[in-house]
């Protein structure tokens, strides 16, 4: 799996992603069950709020070898301060409806 990280603007601010990458290497969260290995081929923030420019981010990771869009936990979950975006849902239907078919999406990491 090659996965590119999208991640909230915002909450860049005060969490290095650390949580997504350590679930990534021990295959836990969303990546539990998954035999094949895992390469990041990178973590992006969304481009702020309304999300708009994640689309065109998450192109850039497809682009760059991504065949998985995991939204970070701090997006769909609102991890860790308990605030879900609320252009999560709405930002994802605009990526599925950008990228190719054969994409893959996770809705949260940790």
């Amino acid at each position: 799996m090659k996965v590119g990280l999208i991640r909230c603007m915002q909450t860049e601010d005060y969490c290095p992603g650390t949580t997504d990458f350590k679930f990534i290497k021990e295959k836990k969260g969303a990546f539990e069950g998954i035999e094949e290995d895992i390469e990041i081929v990178g973590f992006i923030n969304c481009g702020g709020c309304p999300g708009k420019k994640a689309v065109l981010r998450a192109r850039e990771l497809v682009k760059r070898g991504a065949d998985t869009i995991a939204f970070a936990s701090c997006i769909q979950r609102g991890n860790p301060i308990g605030y879900p975006c609320p252009f999560a849902k709405k930002m994802k239907e605009l990526i599925q409806k950008d990228l190719p078919e054969h994409i893959k999406y996770l809705d949260y990491t940790h």
